[in-house]
């Protein structure tokens, strides 16, 4: 008798986040329902090891590829299968977990398993900024600086990422930056630049909680300098989903955009540092991802 299974892969980041993946084969053995799966366990070694997996699973026709990992993981896996038949889940075992708290994922690994028993696939839109990827949130400034020093700061977690920023932010100075917004030009003088398609920034925090994984459009979101003195108070808005409310946030929604700085320099994709040049393009890709939704 033919096995009718769905074939599904977990590709399992062993060193992402806070150590949160340690036990996935024993949680996927206890907690995936083998009436429904067929799975497979691979481990990456490196970084692009993730894409090289994911896109090689999709071709083959492997129906369901697990990121089991941080938004690194999930972007790096989400990249080999973009426009693909495949679709994607998530077990989220990073710092962030950006994109599955946004999916209705939850925190916990094993009822994260359980969402791929039961979650529904949905159709996500993602975008490019100078043609590299990003399914969540991209950025520049503030937020990328300080993505720079999390990826090198050896112990990860929300702690890490909150000494940084707080030690960091003082004496930050906001940059300016002129946009053009589908054919628009906007002269602004900002702290950071963030595009969203999720409403998550990670960690549960949001600065624009109307964002929609599926509208066609990344939110442009122009976030001005809180004055220090009055930062502590506000910083609580970013988990109250209230931030987006204040005068220190612009909010454009956008399917082109082109971004000019006066330093080629830092840049983040889904919280990967990277550096590029003085001019970036974001272009939105709808609908061009299938995902496992944990909102039904």
């Amino acid at each position: 008798m033919s096995d009718t299974r769905k074939s599904i892969l977990f590709i399992v980041n062993p060193v992402s986040g806070i150590g949160k993946h340690k036990g996935v084969e024993r949680l996927i053995e206890d907690g995936l329902d083998k009436t429904q799966f067929n799975p497979r366990i691979v481990y990456t070694s490196g970084p692009g090891d993730a894409t090289d997996i994911s896109s090689k699973a999709a071709a083959e026709g492997i129906e369901i590829i697990v990121a089991v990992g941080g938004d690194g993981t999930v972007n790096e896996t989400a990249a080999g299968l973009v426009g693909t038949a495949s679709a994607m889940a998530i077990v989220p075992a990073g710092s962030g977990n950006g994109l599955a708290r946004h999916l209705g994922i939850p925190m916990n690994l094993k009822r994260a398993i359980d969402i791929i028993n039961t979650g529904r696939i949905i159709k996500i839109d993602t975008a490019t900024i100078n043609d590299q990827l990003f399914v969540n949130v991209a950025g520049v400034g503030f937020d990328a600086s300080v993505a720079k020093k999390f990826a090198v700061a050896g112990k990860r977690g929300f702690s890490t990422y909150l000494r940084i920023t707080t030690s960091s932010y003082k004496d930050y100075e906001p940059k300016q930056y002129t946009l053009v917004i589908d054919g628009k030009i906007y002269k602004r003088r900002a702290l950071l630049i963030s595009f969203a398609n999720s409403s998550q920034f990670g960690n549960n925090t949001s600065i624009d909680p109307s964002a929609s994984v599926s509208d066609g459009y990344i939110d442009v979101c122009i976030v001005g300098k809180v004055p220090y003195w009055k930062a502590i108070f506000m910083t609580p808005l970013l988990f109250l989903k209230k931030f987006d409310q204040t005068k220190y946030v612009e909010i454009i929604r956008a399917k082109e955009v082109i971004l000019k700085r006066k330093k080629g320099k830092n840049i983040h994709l889904d919280g990967d540092p990277k550096i590029m040049g003085k001019e970036l393009t974001m272009k939105i890709n709808p609908l061009s991802l299938n995902v496992v939704s944990g909102i039904i």
